[in-house]
C-alpha cells in the first residue's frame, strides 16, 4: 500500500513526460500596450466597512486578510523583497495581503497533489492541464465558483470567452479561472550553438534526424554537458514524436498521465493507447539509441536538477517558446536557438495556465477579489508579476527587463497573465514574434480544425477511476525506464503492454471513446 501510495504521488511528473510541454514559464509573454487602471477607494473607517468601490462591490474589507496562495516554481532568493512590495499595494486598495508558498520542480510532482487531500487551509493555487486540474476537480479538490467567481472578481469574469469558460466547466460547474493570455502548443529544441562554433556541425535543426546529430556535436566537442536535459521527471518526448510524425496530435488523457492519442484529422477518431501505436517502436529504439550514446545520465530518474540548461550542464531541452525566450535573455553569449518541430500548432487550453480556490479556503471571497484586482489593475500587477521597478525589473521601450535575474524572477501565478498589462521581454530574439505571427495565421485559417478542436475536452475519470489509478501506477513504473533505455527494449516493451492491460487499460480506452464521440457530437468540424 505505501509502495502504491508512493507511486500515485509521483504521477504528476508524467504530465510533462508524455504530452506537449506547457505553455507556462518563462519571462517572456505577448506583447501588448499596457492600459492605464483606477486606484481603489480607501476603505471608509468610521463605518467600521469599506465603500463599495468598482474593486471591492459589496466586498466587506474592513478587516485586513492575509491571502494564502501555492505556485509551482524554484522560488527567488530575493522573493521577499517582491512580497513586501505588492503587500504595500495591495492592503492599501484591498486591505489584503498575500503570502506566496512556491514549490519547487524538484518537489511538485510528490507535493502538489498532496496539498488537496492534506487538509491544510490555504486560498488560491496556480493549476494546469499537466498539474491534473480536471481529474483534482472531479475529486472536490477546488471550490465551486459559479456564483463566486462572477460576483468577486466581476472584471476578469467579464473579459473571459465562452470558450475559456467552458474549459473551465467540469460536470458543468466551474471549478478555475482560466488565464486571459493565449499561448502555444508549439514545442522544439532550444539548443546552444556558442559549444559548437568552429567545428563541422551544419547547425540545422529540422526533425529528429538533426537533433540526434546536433547531439552527437556535443558528445565530440563539449564532452563535460549532457546533450540533453534530463532528470527525475524523464524524457517525455513520445508525444511530441508523434506530433511531428503522425496525425495522433492529440492526447486524450495525457493531462492525467494516461498516454491514449486520437488523430486529429478525423471526423470521429479513434482513441489508441501508446502500446498499439505502430511509432512507439521505432521512438523506443532512437531513444535507446540515444542512451547508449551517453545523451543523459545513467542516473537520470534520481537526478533532481531541474536548472541543468540554466547552470550550463545541459546543451539542449524541449519545451515551448516562452522557455526559449527566457533562456535566451539569461544567457545571450550562449547563442540558443529554438526550432519549431511541431508545424500543427494550435492554442492551448485556457486552462493549461489558470487558478483555483482550494475547497479549504478560509477567505475565499477575498481571494477572489484579489485576483481581481491583480488581473484588472496596472500597477497591483506589475508589482505582483514583474516586482519592483528599478530593482528587479525596468521597462525599455514598452518591454520588460528583468534586472539581477540570480534574485529577482517573474511571478510563477502565469495564469496571472493579462495581455492588456503583461509586457513582451527586452532583449527578446526576433523570432519570438515572427514565430507567433506564423502562428496565429495557421490557428485562424484552421478555423477550430484539428488540435484546436478538443481545447474543452475535460476527461471524465469518475467511472474508470479504479483502471485509471492501475493504469497511471504502470506508466511510471514501467515506461520510464523502458523511455529512457534502461531496460531491454523487446521485454520491456512486451512488459509494460502487458502491465498496462492487466491494469485495465482497455476499460479505460473504451471510456475515453464514449466521452470522445459524445464530444465529437457536441462540437462538429465545421
Amino acid at each position: 500500500m505505501k509502495k502504491s501510495m508512493r507511486l500515485a504521488a509521483l504521477l504528476l511528473a508524467l504530465c510533462m513526460i508524455l504530452t506537449a510541454f506547457a505553455g507556462c514559464g518563462g519571462n517572456g509573454g505577448g506583447e501588448s500596450k499596457p492600459a492605464e487602471s483606477k486606484p481603489a477607494e480607501t476603505n471608509n473607517s468610521s463605518t467600521g466597512k469599506a465603500e463599495s468601490t468598482p474593486e471591492t462591490g459589496d466586498l466587506d474589507t474592513s478587516k485586513e486578510v492575509e491571502v494564502v496562495m501555492y505556485v509551482v516554481s524554484d522560488r527567488p532568493a530575493k522573493q521577499d523583497e517582491i512580497d513586501a512590495n505588492f503587500n504595500k499595494i495591495f492592503k492599501e486598495k484591498l486591505n489584503t495581503t498575500l503570502k506566496v508558498n512556491w514549490i519547487t520542480w524538484a518537489e511538485y510532482s510528490n507535493k502538489y497533489p498532496l496539498l488537496f487531500s492534506s487538509g491544510e487551509e490555504f486560498d488560491l493555487a496556480y493549476t494546469a492541464t499537466w498539474l491534473k486540474f480536471s481529474s483534482l476537480a472531479q475529486k472536490g479538490a477546488f471550490m465551486e465558483l459559479d456564483e463566486l467567481w462572477p460576483k468577486y472578481a466581476p472584471k476578469n469574469w467579464a473579459k473571459q470567452t465562452d470558450a475559456a469558460k467552458e474549459q473551465a466547466t467540469v460536470n458543468g460547474k466551474l471549478y478555475c479561472i482560466p488565464t486571459l493570455l493565449p499561448t502555444y502548443s508549439s514545442q522544439g529544441p532550444i539548443y546552444r550553438t556558442d559549444i559548437l562554433e568552429g567545428t563541422d556541425w551544419e547547425n540545422k535543426m529540422e526533425n529528429f534526424e538533426d537533433l540526434e546529430a546536433y547531439c552527437d556535436a556535443v558528445k565530440a566537442n563539449a564532452p563535460e554537458m549532457e546533450p540533453l536535459n534530463v532528470y527525475s521527471n524523464g524524457l517525455g518526448y513520445f508525444g511530441w514524436y508523434l506530433c511531428v510524425n503522425t496525425n495522433y496530435k492529440y492526447a486524450v488523457g495525457n493531462a492525467n498521465g494516461v498516454p491514449c492519442y486520437i488523430d486529429v484529422t478525423a471526423d470521429k477518431p479513434t482513441v489508441v493507447p501508446s502500446y498499439d501505436i505502430p511509432e512507439l517502436k521505432p521512438y523506443l529504439e532512437m531513444t535507446h539509441r540515444w542512451n547508449e550514446k551517453g545523451y543523459w545520465s545513467k542516473s537520470a530518474l534520481s537526478d533532481t536538477d531541474s536548472q541543468k540548461m540554466q547552470g550550463g550542464k545541459a546543451a539542449c531541452t524541449i519545451h515551448n517558446i516562452d522557455t526559449y525566450e527566457s533562456r535566451y535573455i539569461e544567457h545571450p553569449e550562449w547563442k540558443f536557438e529554438y526550432a519549431d518541430f511541431r508545424k500543427d500548432v494550435s492554442y492551448l487550453p485556457f486552462t493549461q495556465d489558470a487558478l483555483v480556490v482550494s475547497n479549504t479556503a478560509k477567505n475565499p471571497e477575498r481571494a477572489l477579489a484579489l485576483y481581481d484586482l491583480i488581473t484588472s489593475d496596472k500597477e497591483a500587477y506589475r508589482a505582483f508579476y514583474f516586482g519592483i521597478e528599478g530593482t528587479s525589473y525596468e521597462e525599455v521601450n514598452g518591454q520588460v527587463k528583468m534586472l539581477d535575474t540570480d534574485n529577482y524572477g517573474t511571478s510563477a501565478c502565469w495564469a496571472a497573465r493579462v495581455p492588456e498589462f503583461h509586457m513582451a521581454t527586452e532583449g527578446s530574439p526576433s523570432s519570438v514574434k515572427e514565430y507567433k505571427a506564423e502562428w496565429d495565421k495557421y490557428i485562424a485559417d484552421q478555423n477550430g480544425k484539428g488540435a484546436a478542436r478538443y481545447a474543452a475536452f475535460v476527461l471524465d475519470t469518475s467511472m474508470m477511476e479504479t483502471e485509471f489509478a492501475a493504469v497511471q501506477n504502470v506508466t511510471q513504473e514501467y515506461f520510464l525506464p523502458l523511455e529512457l533505455g534502461f531496460v531491454d527494449l523487446e521485454s520491456g516493451l512486451a512488459d509494460y503492454t502487458e502491465k498496462m492491460k492487466a491494469a485495465g487499460m482497455e476499460k479505460v480506452v473504451e471510456e475515453m471513446q464514449k466521452q470522445i464521440d459524445a464530444y465529437c457530437d457536441a462540437h462538429p468540424v465545421a
